[in-house]
Parts: structure tokens; C-alpha cells; sequence
């Protein structure tokens, strides 16, 4: 999986893009990464049981960009690519 690109996806708000990444993927960051996507869609329900997957607690949807930092950094210490910054 491109973590670095599903992140910039998230952080860009384009969260069907990323959904289609991170839907072919079972580890537990697609799980976690998946869940943010279904915060970004605002879809609730789903986010939470993604979350759950990920053994993560459910931040609520207004933590989207905190979660999005958090899995940033998470998957750079994991060697899961640079904990880069979207392009401006």
C-alpha cells in the first residue's frame, strides 16, 4: 500500500481515492486508515467499526485531522514512508 499517498489523499479531503487504495489492504494501518476515510465521508457507523478492526478507539469526527497527523507519524516510525506534508 502508499501510505504516503493515502495520507495525502486524506489530508486533501479526498477520501473516495483513498477508500480505493485502502479497501484492497487487510494489515491493521489499512484497517485504521480505512476508518479515517469513513470519517472524512461522514460516515459514522462504518468509521467506528473500522476503528475497531484497527483496535484503536473511536476519536470521533472531529478528530479527522489529529488522526490523520497521528497515522502520518505512526506509519513514518513504522518505515511506512516519510512522514511527508501534502504539497501546497
Amino acid at each position: 500500500m502508499d501510505t504516503p499517498r493515502v495520507l495525502d489523499l486524506l489530508a486533501a479531503g479526498d477520501w473516495k481515492a483513498a477508500h480505493e487504495i485502502v479497501q484492497k489492504e487487510s494489515s491493521t494501518l489499512a484497517a485504521w486508515l480505512h476508518g479515517i476515510v469513513h470519517l472524512l465521508e461522514g460516515d459514522l457507523d462504518n468509521a467506528r467499526g473500522w476503528y475497531t478492526k484497527a483496535k484503536r478507539e473511536f476519536p470521533g469526527p472531529d478528530a479527522v485531522k489529529q488522526e490523520i497527523a497521528a497515522a502520518r507519524k505512526s506509519a513514518a516510525a513504522d518505515g511506512g514512508g516519510p512522514a511527508r506534508r501534502p504539497k501546497a
